[in-house]
């Protein structure tokens, strides 16, 4: 009889699986670890000696994932015949795990304060890679040659067995600190220690700081005001819930090995008035910010503002290192209860393997898929050096990367359909399906392609006025009073009309809301607290979305005297009453038996509420390991 284990994850990357084999291994136990759709099985030789040992140390320093619910054991037939392998095809994009934490603040170690810290498991290592296969001499770190200690770490056996960026002070990177003419450099662990002392000063004493970190460049700040990119860093977790308002998964995803960004409530009142009732948080993820927050708590900070940036800008101050770095956009987590998804973002679900696929060739938002002996693997298309493929589709509106006589262009909502049907293997299934990023459509797969029932309607603000005047019978007669006795509101439809903005942007002006987008109306609807909204107009023409009566409702709403917050939510009560009515109309129609929703826009608290409400008979299929926004379009791409 083999003792096992199993470990329930949603996410398939395998990153999990094999800090438990890394573990098993550093034992030398004998043992099977399998990972399924939505667990992880391991079973061990039931009489070794060390069992219990290897055990306790898996409760003690396995990374906490945001994907993993639980865990359970028990006896199963057989025995293992073979001490377990892991095979580290590609970098990984995560925080860093308990153990290379522990190492950074321990003053015995050779890495204490050394901001590249990280192990085989965990890090920023994705920032350092330039192209395939994996290996050292394929990543910026083929500069540097390993010392003694990290050549025989990467060969034996443990958490950096096949690491393939290992480094200490002994062999690592030097960092500079500018400040004006000043410069300072740190390559040992008591300068590197001076230098997040210095640069945590000037920041508590209202300086800018540019960090180049293993996540890309982020510019911190203290300010009173944020810019809609920014994002606010939790330094203390003893004190996340005294500024936050959080349900228990949010909290845990916030200190997971993934560190997602979340928008959450805040309940601090000096923060709720500085910057609005939510926020998009972040607890602290590779080894730059993490002692930079350190030395911060020190000095009294709870939380820093921050902002990830593609190139390096002007600061106060600028810590930065001699290498290249390819930065990944940072992933932000849904939690809505018990339900969560990735919104956006290409960190942690890229780059992946999914086990099968077609040869196709699919690109979309310079994400590629490519057909190998092993199934598909995406990343950025920068980092293949060649593919070959019977076809490639690539989104249309995107330059072709790549010549082909079997090209063809594929739509972001069908390529974001098929993720979802792919990732949840339903091939061969009748579903129907909403995307909603941008512009609203409906879908439906009838087991071998998917159509388009409703495509998306492009919104246009040239002849807003006088649409909204010949929308109906009496249209005409709201339009005159509002030139009349609102002349600021006219004023702004104008502005509208001669404006290149979407739906949302519109949407966010005529509410007069500061952030003139789909995410601030997101925001301005959290901060309603009642219970029900009014019914805006959403009315279907020629079973498409009305854009001018939508607006138009609003604009009545508006001058009736009803407030942003409540219309603001009331917006998103109605797309999810549109939504649902017409994706059970569909079903209902084609016999469809499941329901997809994919597209970041479903990423909102009130739409997603009132969905989850009113498909409760029919619970929709999500992505699971790729958003549920653009990103996902590679993944599907590859089945079109």
């Amino acid at each position: 009889m083999a003792f096992t284990l199993e470990v329930m994850t949603s996410h398939s990357q395998p990153t999990i699986k094999n800090y438990l084999i890394s573990i098993i291994r550093s034992f030398g136990i004998k043992a099977v670890v399998h990972q399924q759709k939505n667990k992880i099985i391991c079973a061990f030789e039931s009489n070794h000696e060390k069992l219990q040992e290897c055990l306790e140390t898996i409760a003690s320093t396995l990374p906490a994932s945001c994907f993993m619910s639980s865990s359970q054991h028990y006896e199963m037939e057989g025995e293992p015949e073979a001490i377990p392998d892991f095979n580290q095809e590609y970098p990984l994009s995560l925080g860093l795990c308990p153990s290379c934490q522990k190492e950074i603040f321990d003053p015995s170690s050779k890495r204490y304060y050394y901001p590249f810290t990280q192990c085989t498991h965990c890090g920023g290592q994705y920032t350092f890679f330039e192209h395939y296969p994996y290996i050292r001499a394929n990543t910026v770190f083929s500069y540097l040659k390993p010392c003694p200690t990290c050549e025989d770490e990467s060969k034996q056996l443990g958490r950096r067995e096949k690491q393939v960026l290992n480094s200490c002070h002994e062999c690592g990177i030097p960092v500079k600190l500018t400040h004006k003419e000043k410069e300072r450099y740190a390559n040992d662990a008591g300068s590197f220690r001076t230098m997040f002392e210095v640069a945590a000063k000037a920041l508590r004493d209202g300086k800018t700081l540019l960090m180049k970190t293993t996540m890309g460049y982020r510019l911190f700040y203290r300010s009173e005001t944020l810019s809609p990119h920014a994002v606010l860093m939790l330094l203390n977790a003893v004190k996340i819930t005294d500024y936050c308002s959080l349900i228990h998964d949010e909290f845990n995803a916030l200190l997971s090995i993934e560190r997602p960004i979340l928008h959450v409530a805040l309940k601090d009142e000096a923060l709720r008035s500085t910057f609005g009732t939510s926020i998009n948080v972040k607890y602290p993820d590779e080894g730059f910010s993490i002692l930079l927050a350190k030395v911060l708590t020190l000095l009294g900070l709870d939380y820093i503002t921050y902002e990830a940036l593609d190139v390096a800008v002007e600061a106060d101050f600028v810590m930065e290192f001699d290498l290249n770095i390819h930065a990944q956009s940072d992933m932000h987590l849904f939690i809505n209860k018990d339900i969560k998804f990735i919104a956006s973002g290409e960190r942690v679900s890229f780059p992946s393997r999914l086990a099968y696929g077609t040869d196709t060739l699919s690109i979309a938002h310079a994400l590629v898929g490519i057909k190998d002996d092993k199934g598909v693997l995406f990343d950025q298309m920068e980092r293949f050096a060649s593919a070959s493929a019977l076809k490639v589709n690539q989104l249309e509106n995107e330059t072709p990367a790549v010549e082909s006589s079997n090209f063809h262009p594929i739509s972001e909502d069908e390529a974001s359909f098929m993720s979802v049907i792919a990732e949840h293997n339903k091939f061969g299934t009748k579903a129907v399906g909403a995307y909603f990023q941008g512009e609203p459509s409906f879908l439906y797969y009838d087991g071998k392609k998917v159509i388009r029932v409703v495509p998306p309607k492009h919104f246009s603000s040239v002849g807003l006025i006088d649409a909204m005047a010949t929308l109906r019978e009496g249209s005409d007669r709201l339009m005159v009073n509002v030139e009349k006795n609102h002349t600021q509101l006219y004023a702004l439809l104008l502005k509208i009309e001669q404006s290149n903005v979407n739906l949302f942007e519109a949407t966010a002006m005529i509410l007069g809301l500061e952030e003139e987008s789909f995410e601030g109306v997101m925001k301005e609807a959290l901060k309603f607290i009642g219970k029900g909204g009014l019914q805006i107009d959403t009315k279907v023409e020629d079973n498409r979305f009305n854009h001018v009566a939508f607006l138009a409702s609003i604009i009545s709403y508006r001058l009736a005297g009803v407030d942003s917050v409540y219309l603001s939510y009331s917006i998103f009560e109605s797309f999810g009453d549109y939504f649902s009515e017409l994706l059970s109309e569909i079903k209902s129609k084609t016999k469809a038996t499941e329901i997809v929703l994919c597209g970041s826009y479903f990423a909102s608290q009130s739409l997603f509420s009132r969905l989850q409400r009113n498909l409760k008979n029919t619970p929709p299929l999500l992505n699971m390991s790729y958003p549920i926004g653009k990103e996902n379009c590679v993944v599907g791409g590859v089945f079109i």
